[in-house]
C-alpha cells in the first residue's frame, strides 16, 4: 500500500454507505467541519473515501456531487449489494492514510469524536482507537439483551477480543490497517478480526447517539445471521460442544438400555414405557439434526473459501487504475 507523499499527516475516512441518501447531507456536513478544525489543530490532511454498497436510491448520486464539489472525496460504488463487511474491507484497501477510520453515515458514529482519538493516537500508546457505546437508549429491550449476550458468548468461547458495546467505528495506525488487510478470508467478520489481529487498543466510551435520519438496515433476523457469522468464524466450540452432547447421549441410551432390561425381566413388561420412547426417539432425532446443522454451517464456509470468488466487485468509481472486479 503507497502512503500518501506529504509532509502533513493524512486521514482516510471509510464510510461504508447503504440506502442513506437521508443520512448522507448531515453526515456530509458534519466530518466537514471536523476535518476543517482538525487541519487547523493538528496539521493534518483528510481523505474521504466512501463505499456504495449497492443502495437503490440516490446515495450513488450524492457521492458523485460530492466529488464534483470536493476533491478529497473517492468512493466506489458496488454492482450489487456485497453487505457491509466487504464495504469495510474495500474501503480499507483503497485507503491512502496514514491513519485510517472506519465509521457509519448515519451520525450513529460520532465524527465529533475524531480529534479525540486522533489525539490518543499521537502519544504513540497505542495503534487503535475504538468506540463503544456506555448505554443502548432507543434500542429494543430484547435486542439490547441479546447483544450483551453475544458478547459475553464470543468473549469466552473464542480468541476475539470484543468489548460489550463495541462499534465499527474506530481510527486506526497504517501498521494496524495492513495487518487486517492481510486477513484475506471471505467469510469476514471485523468485529473479531480487529481484536485477532492484537495491537494495542484504547476504548472510548460514548453516550448512545441514535440515527439522524433514515432507517436502520439491522433487522433482529439480520442481527442474528451475523452473531452465527462471527461465532463460527473465530471458534470451534460449537463442533466441540455437538460432540459432547453425542457423547452424553450415548451414555443415556446406554444407561436406559440396561434400565429397560432389568424392569423387562423383573416386572415382565415387555410393551410398558411407548411413550417415553417414541420421546426419546424425536428428542434425540432433533439433536441429531442439530448437531448436522452446525457442521453444515462450517462446511459452508469451507466451501466458500474454496470457490475463491471476488469478495466484491466495483461498477463505478472516481479512482484511477481501478479493475472492475477485487480478486484477493
Amino acid at each position: 500500500m503507497i502512503i500518501h507523499n506529504q509532509n502533513f499527516p493524512l486521514i482516510t475516512t471509510v464510510v461504508p454507505c447503504y440506502n442513506e441518501e437521508k443520512a448522507l447531507p448531515y453526515f456530509w456536513q458534519e466530518i466537514q467541519s471536523v476535518a476543517e478544525q482538525m487541519t487547523k489543530l493538528y496539521a493534518v490532511q483528510f481523505e474521504f473515501l466512501f463505499v456504495n454498497d449497492g443502495s437503490n436510491d440516490q446515495t450513488l448520486d450524492l457521492l458523485r456531487s460530492f466529488a464534483a464539489l470536493d476533491k478529497r472525496v473517492h468512493y466506489l460504488s458496488f454492482s450489487r449489494n456485497f453487505g457491509k463487511e466487504a464495504a469495510i474491507y474495500a474501503g480499507l484497501k483503497h485507503a491512502k492514510g496514514n491513519y485510517v477510520a472506519v465509521m457509519d453515515a448515519d451520525m450513529q458514529d460520532p465524527p465529533a469524536l475524531l480529534p479525540e482519538m486522533y489525539q490518543i493516537l499521537k502519544t504513540n500508546e497505542y495503534e487503535s482507537v475504538a468506540t463503544r457505546r456506555v448505554t443502548r437508549k432507543g434500542e429494543p429491550i430484547l435486542r439490547s439483551f441479546c447483544a450483551r449476550c453475544f458478547y459475553k458468548l464470543i468473549n469466552k468461547i473464542s480468541d476475539a477480543d470484543i468489548v460489550d458495546g463495541a462499534r465499527d467505528f474506530r481510527l486506526m495506525t497504517r501498521s494496524m490497517v495492513d495487518a487486517i488487510l492481510a486477513i484475506r478470508e471471505y467469510n469476514r467478520f471485523s468485529k473479531g478480526i480487529f481484536g485477532w489481529v492484537g495491537f494495542r487498543t484504547y476504548w472510548l466510551p460514548y453516550e448512545n447517539v441514535e440515527r439522524v435520519a433514515g432507517e436502520t438496515k439491522w433487522s433482529f433476523w439480520k442481527l442474528f445471521k451475523y452473531s452465527l457469522e462471527g461465532i463460527t468464524a473465530f471458534s470451534t466450540a460449537p463442533l466441540q460442544i455437538s460432540s459432547i452432547m453425542g457423547i452424553i447421549l450415548c451414555l443415556v441410551a446406554f444407561l436406559w438400555i440396561i434400565y429397560i432390561v432389568v424392569k423387562t425381566l423383573i416386572l415382565g413388561d415387555p410393551v410398558g414405557g411407548w411413550p417415553s420412547l417414541a420421546c426419546m426417539i424425536l428428542f434425540i432425532g432433533g439433536i441429531q439434526l442439530f448437531c448436522i446443522g452446525i457442521l453444515g454451517q462450517y462446511l459452508a464456509k469451507t466451501y466458500l473459501e474454496t470457490k475463491k470468488r471476488p469478495l466484491f466487485i466495483v461498477c463505478e468509481t472516481n479512482e484511477e487504475n481501478e479493475n472492475a472486479a477485487e480478486i484477493f
